[in-house]
């Protein structure tokens, strides 16, 4: 099978897309932990204290996919370069190093995303326990 230069060209709206919205998690989990950080200082409290635990773990993820995310899209400019120098076969394995990066990424987002979840769910169970008056 022979790749084209624009193989690895339909792949930069996508991963351009993908970076824009763990660029926009980044930021709004940057805003949750501190908003988390103000709360804890004033009452510290384990729920609080398990959601900032939630956060870090989910820092390090959205670090790690963004990274596999750039260097997806890094690996896709440089087949660019090896097709366009004529080397077929360098282009195809850099291309397969560039699709592995980019599902790697995504694997981490979904792992990410349920981590996301379980925080959700410790923030229901702190309303709900509050909310119990019987």
């Amino acid at each position: 099978m022979d790749i084209t230069f624009t193989t690895p060209a339909l792949l930069f709206p996508a991963v351009t897309f993908l970076l824009i919205a763990y660029t926009n998690r980044f930021l709004a989990l940057g805003s949750r932990i501190r908003n988390l950080h103000d709360r804890y200082q004033v009452n510290p409290d384990a729920i609080l204290f398990s959601q900032i635990k939630s956060l870090r773990r989910r820092v390090i993820l959205i670090r790690n996919m963004q990274a596999c995310g750039v260097a997806g899209l890094f690996s896709c400019v440089v087949c660019m370069l090896f097709l366009f120098l004529g080397w077929q076969f360098a282009g195809k394995i850099v291309f397969a190093i560039s699709l592995f990066l980019l599902l790697a990424s995504l694997g981490i987002s979904f792992r990410e995303i349920l981590l996301s979840v379980e925080a959700l769910n410790l923030e229901l169970c702190s309303m709900e326990s509050k909310g119990d008056t019987r």
